[in-house]
């Protein structure tokens, strides 16, 4: 798929990290771009500043995802790329003792489902709806009719002491992307899903300074965390390489997460 001003795109949790950098580096190339996120103030600003369209959206809503794509057709037309970055997570042990009271708790099952539904649901909800609008557009000259990009994590498959839920999640997300690419191959719609490691972005960026030194110093080569063009870089490859198909991506420095 050849980006150009043609080309309309939707980005979920674009409004900050891996989402912004994938939104600028599209309208970089003259794509027109939606950005769907819960933050309004920060989705705002990317979108003037990229000439985009902001639309406000928690992916666990049906009806705010519905407007959400409405709005950004609207604006500008049937996307042919959809990124979606939007998610979340959180950390407790499966099951856990308390040292000083011994008293016995495990991972709450309403904050174990929240991270399912805005990670796994939320993103099977934008892709099934995507999708479904790109079914209406003829395909480009090369064939594309449209491409799909998904975020996973390195988590999916070394995940550490108290990510079961987030494990669980990203999981699930590499578990449905060859059915996804082949549900869609008939309809040349094409859907990849990248797996990032330890990334710099503004939830990095909260933690002390001596905790993202050693996190960097783990990682084999670079010895640093990710950049978010990086990721952005590798999406675009996936939406323009038109023999990447039904794949799972891990970006990540060669990391293999240790337990904890």
């Amino acid at each position: 798929m050849k980006l150009d001003s043609s080309i309309a795109a939707v980005v979920t949790g674009g409004a900050s990290g891996l989402g912004e950098a994938t939104v600028r580096a599209l309208a970089a190339h003259g794509v027109k771009v939606a950005i769907f996120d819960m933050n309004e103030a920060k989705g705002e600003a990317v979108a003037r500043d990229v000439g985009g369209v902001f639309c406000k959206c928690n992916v666990t809503s049906e009806e705010e995802v519905d407007a959400a794509f409405a709005k950004a057709r609207a604006a500008h037309g049937q996307e042919r790329i959809l990124v979606n970055c939007a998610g979340t997570g959180n950390a407790a042990r499966t099951a856990s003792r308390d040292r000083n009271t011994g008293e016995i708790k495990h991972f709450p099952l309403q904050a174990f489902n929240l991270i399912i539904q805005i990670n796994l649901v939320g993103t099977f909800r934008c892709i099934a709806k995507s999708a479904a609008g790109m079914l209406s557009l003829d395909p480009l000259p090369d064939g594309d009719r449209g491409a799909i990009v998904n975020t996973a994590s390195v988590a999916a498959e070394d995940g550490q002491i108290g990510q079961a839920a987030y494990s669980a999640s990203k999981g699930g997300v590499v578990g449905m992307t060859l059915p996804i690419a082949r549900d869609l191959s008939q309809e040349n719609i094409r859907v990849n899903t990248i797996l990032p490691g330890i990334f710099d972005t503004p939830l990095m960026n909260a933690a002390p300074q001596q905790v993202k030194d050693a996190l960097a110093a783990s990682v084999p080569y670079p010895k640093r965390l990710g950049a978010a063009e990086e990721y952005a870089q590798l999406a675009l490859t996936m939406i323009t390489n038109g023999y990447f198909n039904g794949e799972d991506v891990r970006l990540d420095g060669a990391i293999r997460m240790a337990p904890r």
